[in-house]
């Protein structure tokens, strides 16, 4: 097994992911978002680049059952029915909806990786998931952390460095790393022991503190808490099980 990993999307292309098992990394926050939408219930995420593509995409889908989530340097965007604070995202809000979703680091990452032949979303909330998923069938793949505005982030990294940790952990031979995922480890056995620490430290978590988003610090901290796998089908993720659930009933239409 074979690790690659790139610590912003703009490190890689669409052609060199096409067709790779890919995981994207973007803990503070739109992979924790993801993880907890779809935990509480929400139907699909409709992840897009721009701000115009989730209103436009939103103008051609039916009302009601359709809600804009995202934002732009923390803030939720104008218009927009949420914002990209995992503690929005309640089953109350989300439950049988879908939300197109639109940030400024962690849905470009997943649109750049969407010709992936499969990709996964992962945070700390559920690492072990994803972990499990990787050495239960194992295969190459490549991390791509969405970094912030381009630039490493500590807790994307740390974050990439403890996945490849546990891959390692449960399979049978550990894998082989690129030198961005050998970093990636050491970041975590020098960090990982103080993640909320670390994370409190972190450029983009001060940021988000100052704003007053500290109690999303502490959530997109926790370990395990949410043990779900996000897929991305076509363009929009879903839960591995709905995944899996659809295609059981489309085989069986078919025979």
């Amino acid at each position: 097994m074979h690790v690659d990993l790139f610590f912003t999307p703009h490190q890689t292309d669409e052609l060199a992911l096409r067709e790779k098992t890919v995981v994207v990394i973007d803990v503070l926050r739109a992979s924790t978002t993801i993880i907890t939408a779809l935990s509480n219930g929400a139907r699909e995420i409709i992840p897009v680049a721009t701000v115009e593509s989730a209103v436009k995409i939103s103008g051609n889908l039916f009302g009601g059952v359709i809600l804009l989530g995202g934002e732009r340097n923390g803030k939720m965007v104008d218009g927009f029915d949420l914002g990209n604070s995992p503690l929005e995202y309640t089953a109350e809000r989300v439950k049988g909806k879908a939300v197109i979703f639109s940030t400024t680091n962690g849905s470009l990452a997943i649109v750049k990786a969407r010709y992936a032949r499969e990709l996964f979303v992962c945070g700390f909330v559920n690492v072990g998931t994803v972990a499990e998923a990787l050495w239960r069938t194992p295969r190459d793949f490549t991390i791509v952390c969405a970094g912030s505005d381009g630039m490493l982030s500590m807790e994307d990294s740390v974050c990439a460095g403890m996945l490849i940790s546990r891959v390692g952990a449960g399979g049978t031979a550990e894998p082989e790393l690129s030198d961005g995922g050998l970093v990636a480890r050491t970041l975590h056995r020098t960090f990982g022991r103080g993640i909320l620490k670390m994370i409190r430290s972190s450029d983009h978590g001060r940021h988000l503190a100052e704003i007053g988003f500290g109690e999303d610090l502490k959530y997109c901290a926790a370990l395990d808490t949410l043990p779900v796998l996000p897929l991305l089908e076509g363009d929009v993720i879903k839960l591995r099980s709905e995944v899996e659930k659809k295609v059981t009933v489309d085989n069986s239409q078919e025979s």
